[in-house]
């Protein structure tokens, strides 16, 4: 029972998230044509009553089909405001959330009136608190789903540390990036939220447990990825997922656009650094797979 209501405690969290993002989008829009967003819920409803049926509850082995869906219900929501706020001339009077003086101040004045409360909040800030939302939930969102097979605590815990780690990363390229272009390039917009999109993949995954579990069922073969794949896919995260397309966004963003700041350039090194070290990595993993088949080879010879 106690798994059951974990299950459908979090789905729940997942579809209030997303019809908040459904309705700030048509608030915003002033279209009530944008409540059909609402129907990319039913996949996850459906999701949630075939997992409550023949899984009680637990989540699959190496893929969150509950993260994954989430993430499509609510993304298209975020999209549609970052692309509405980019192409706003001007924004009407409104109350900022960067403190806690303006926040009692909301609260005190909308305390019987939640409606205004809500509407009442400055675009920016409810993007932000979106962004935000999203990330802290699909961390506490895999920590809370059941656990299926072949994913040990362990493995859950060090993915849960990685992912913190990752979702830092995530937010600081989407709200800085997008606040240093501004309105120069429509499609640079684009390119960086498909970016966001994209790396926001990484988590209904736990392909570094599937790639464990081969490795310990292949112990016959002693191949290069066989003996090392959890480096090796975390290592393709990075470049190809992660810091690799990040890096690209803002060397683009600095050359091309000729937006040069403090910030930027501090995070631009960062995800080099993250890349040189990664291939540094890989190199390392495949001189110490060199020597140590030279030395089984050797040692067969021998006897």
């Amino acid at each position: 029972i106690f798994v059951l209501i974990r299950a459908i405690i979090v789905r729940a969290l997942f579809i209030l998230v997303a019809l908040t993002g459904v309705w700030r989008v048509t608030w915003v829009k002033k279209d009530l044509t944008y409540w059909f967003l609402t129907f990319l819920l039913l996949p996850l409803v459906l999701e949630m009553i075939i997992t409550l049926r023949n899984r009680k509850g637990k989540d699959y082995k190496w893929f969150s089909p509950a993260i994954f869906l989430f993430m499509v219900s609510i993304i298209p929501s975020i999209w549609v405001l970052e692309l509405h706020q980019q192409n706003k001339d001007s924004e009407p009077p409104c109350k900022r959330l960067d403190s806690l003086e303006n926040i009692r101040l909301l609260v005190d004045q909308n305390i019987t009136i939640v409606n205004k409360m809500l509407t009442s909040v400055c675009s920016n800030d409810w993007i932000l608190a979106l962004h935000q939302i999203l990330l802290i939930l699909l961390i506490v969102g895999k920590w809370l789903l059941p656990l299926g097979g072949g994913v040990t605590r362990d493995e859950l815990s060090q993915l849960l540390l990685i992912f913190v780690g990752t979702a830092a990363d995530i937010l600081e390229f989407t709200s800085e990036t997008l606040l240093d272009i501004k309105e120069s390039s429509p499609q640079l917009v684009h390119i960086i939220l498909a970016v966001w999109t994209w790396s926001m993949l990484q988590f209904p995954l736990h392909l570094a447990g599937q790639c464990a579990e081969l490795r310990s069922e292949g112990l016959q073969d002693e191949s290069l990825w066989h003996k090392h794949s959890t480096d090796i896919w975390s290592i393709v995260e990075v470049l190809f997922i992660q810091d690799g397309p990040f890096l690209v966004v803002r060397l683009t963003v600095m050359i091309y656009y000729e937006v040069f700041h403090q910030m930027l350039v501090f995070f631009a090194i960062k995800n080099f650094l993250v890349i040189i070290l990664n291939l540094y990595r890989l190199f390392v993993l495949c001189q110490d797979f060199r020597l140590s088949r030279g030395r089984t080879v050797h040692s067969g010879a021998d006897l």
